[in-house]
């Protein structure tokens, strides 16, 4: 984990938020190739590096497979209709006056590492006043908004069209709907980091050196960031 902004210096200038948050999740594609992801229990007479190989009809699973050139990497998909890659997630918190990092940290792609990983996040931040999240649907489950609750901090969540668990009340009051709109930063670091960046697909192999790559490219977007937005008040 790591804290992305140095407080002091964001703060003078009144470039950071302390109470409105927004939170989300990237995936960090991982430099291995789906012929290393083998099983654990396979010998030393598995595929060679060249040698053809057909994964039809094979199940390959986290639990009984690993990649043998990056054993931190798991094998997921974003969606049902995308293709399950070797991959890491990247997640950050970003504060919604003008959406700088102040958060930022990578762990294993699972489908519950998002919210697992913005509480996490959302805990290490300063401070006992009130304050809101915003987030996408995928956030919108009890045990997220519930913690969020615990931590003094309302989930505004994007409602899924049935079982919600962000109440009426909340999606009635007027910072919901500033949260909703002002979610949509969090996205910015990501493809800045995955255009200008090196975290659309990552030439580090390991959780630890992914991480430190992914924790120094959100320092990059902040001070880009920053530099914008001082040279656009100085002007």
């Amino acid at each position: 984990m790591i804290n992305c902004l140095r407080p002091n210096f964001s703060e003078q200038r009144g470039l950071l938020s302390k109470d409105h948050f927004s939170v989300d999740g990237t995936l960090i594609q991982a430099w291995a190739s789906h012929k290393s992801f083998r099983p654990k229990d396979e010998g030393p007479g598995g595929i060679g590096r060249n040698q053809e190989h057909d994964f039809h009809g094979e199940q390959r699973k986290n639990d009984t497979h690993a990649s043998s050139t990056d054993p931190d990497a798991r094998l997921y998909r974003k969606s049902a209709n995308t293709a399950a890659v070797l991959c890491y997630q990247g997640h950050t918190v970003v504060e919604n006056r003008h959406g700088l990092v102040v958060r930022a940290q990578v762990s294993h792609a699972t489908g519950t590492a998002e919210r697992d990983t913005a509480l996490e996040l959302l805990q290490s931040l300063p401070g006992k006043r009130r304050k809101t999240v915003g987030a996408d649907k995928g956030y919108d489950v009890k045990s997220f908004v519930k913690k969020c609750r615990e931590l003094r901090i309302t989930a505004h969540v994007a409602a899924k069209d049935k079982g919600s668990a962000t109440d009426q009340r909340t999606r009635r009051h007027v910072g919901y709907t500033i949260s909703q709109r002002k979610r949509k930063r969090v996205e910015e670091p990501f493809g800045w980091g995955k255009v200008i960046g090196q975290i659309r697909q990552v030439k580090q192999r390991g959780k630890a050196q992914v991480n430190a790559l992914f924790q120094l490219t959100m320092m990059g977007w902040n001070l880009v960031r920053m530099r914008n937005l001082l040279a656009a008040s100085s002007a």
